[in-house]
């Protein structure tokens, strides 16, 4: 090691000179928290909590070779009925557009839908299961109950109801 390195590296390791301005360690200090703002209480970081929550468990029991959940939910609506639009699937699982145009690129690389022109519209495409898709539906909503009760598994069935109708309502 050379002289300057070994000088950068003990500087690196030794606490700052009091060469530093007073005012300027005092600027690096951090902020007193907000009085009355406990982070732990906040909507946004238990939603984010429980959302990271849900998705181990949906990626433990859909496995490495299954769907993600946007595929999942694209594949749920596209198997309640007849071919649809994209972009009307996307608002239908709340996916904007270009999300929506990835999910369903990467489900028609496995096989799973197939995307055409809309006869009466060419700039509009129309997505539907293909048949192998079709025959994957029942296992996976099969996976996605077990999936819903693993993530309310903490709740009783009364609470778990109520979660989902007061989710429900923040639509």
């Amino acid at each position: 090691m050379t002289s300057s390195e070994t000088s950068s590296t003990d500087a690196a390791s030794e606490p700052a000179s009091d060469a530093v301005p007073r005012q300027r360690k005092a600027a690096l200090a951090p902020a007193a928290a907000a009085p009355g703002y406990v982070l732990d209480e906040q909507v946004g970081f238990l939603m984010r909590r429980a959302q990271q929550r849900h998705i181990a468990i949906f990626q433990r029991i859909m496995g490495d070779d299954g769907p993600t959940p946007t595929q999942f939910a694209a594949m749920s609506k596209l198997s309640e009925g007849a071919e649809i639009s994209q972009n009307q699937l996307g608002r239908m699982t709340a996916m904007d557009p270009a999300t929506i145009k990835g999910v369903i690129a990467r489900l028609e690389e496995r096989g799973l839908v197939e995307r055409r022109p809309d006869p009466d519209d060419q700039r509009r495409v129309r997505v539907r299961l293909t048949p192998r898709g079709l025959e994957a539906i029942p296992g996976l909503i099969e996976k996605a109950r077990a999936i819903t009760a693993a993530t309310l598994s903490p709740l009783s069935r009364e609470e778990a109801e109520r979660l989902l109708g007061l989710l429900a309502r923040l639509d």
